[in-house]
């Protein structure tokens, strides 16, 4: 699909807002938590991140390697988060870890429709998708994820009519594939997130203001590892503030 824009914000700019988001987001969560309208700033984060795991499982060359970096990632703060401070709270990079094995499993699912295999193998396809969503339905209750269930499904749904693959995709699904339809898409996750989740994340529906001026670019820097870096980096300096002020 062609860029629909050459002008806007970059995903890189898309980042940095979300990472100085979730800083400030974090601070009147740890450190501040008498200030609300931090929190409310923070609805920004989660958002813009969730659109971006949804475009990153789309134009990744190595699937494989874009999920055991932010999976194994996410185990390592976990880890640490637990022995510092015996929370069990699953973080959000395990959220978007299954948001990912579902986005794969659902482009398997689109390859496998729209080709010319047999229709009891279309139909498996679609009933083992249906069975994974339950399946992750089933973790949440079991294990505390963050956002949760719809946390989950929210890049997932995002990503619903993005098309890695085109050869065999019908015309109406090609038609939609949109970014703003994504971003439409994304902002109907959000809408069920503060219906059936929490109220403070209505918040969250500003953040579809600069994903619809995003240029669909990456930007001019390599910026990749940074995010990686600062999510565990910002809460490891939390955490020591946290402590130091008793």
């Amino acid at each position: 699909m062609a860029a629909e824009k050459t002008l806007g914000l970059s995903g890189n700019a898309l980042k940095l807002l979300a990472a100085l988001s979730m800083l400030i987001d974090h601070i009147g969560f740890m450190l501040l938590p008498e200030l609300r309208v931090l929190r409310i700033l923070g609805r920004l984060a989660f958002p813009i991140f969730a659109f971006m795991i949804a475009e990153g499982c789309r134009y990744t060359k190595n699937r494989t390697r874009y999920f055991l970096q932010l999976f194994l990632l996410g185990v390592g703060c976990q880890i640490v988060n637990y022995i510092a401070q015996k929370d069990t709270l699953l973080c959000i990079l395990i959220t978007f870890s299954v948001s990912i094995l579902l986005i794969y499993l659902l482009q398997t699912v689109k390859r496998v429709c729209f080709s010319p295999r047999p229709a009891w193998q279309k139909i498996g396809m679609v009933l083992l998708f249906a069975a994974a969503v339950a399946a992750v339905w089933g973790l949440n209750r079991i294990f505390r994820i963050d956002y949760g269930f719809i946390g989950c499904m929210t890049p997932v749904i995002a990503g619903a009519f993005m098309n890695r693959e085109r050869e065999g995709v019908p015309e109406w699904l090609l038609r939609l594939d949109r970014r703003s339809v994504h971003v439409l898409m994304l902002g109907l996750a959000l809408l069920l997130m503060a219906l059936f989740r929490s109220r403070i994340q209505f918040w969250a529906l500003f953040a579809l203001i600069p994903l619809f001026a995003y240029s669909g670019r990456r930007g001019r820097w390599r910026m990749k590892y940074f995010f990686y870096i600062f999510y565990p980096a910002h809460l490891a300096a939390l955490y020591g503030v946290s402590l130091f002020l008793g």
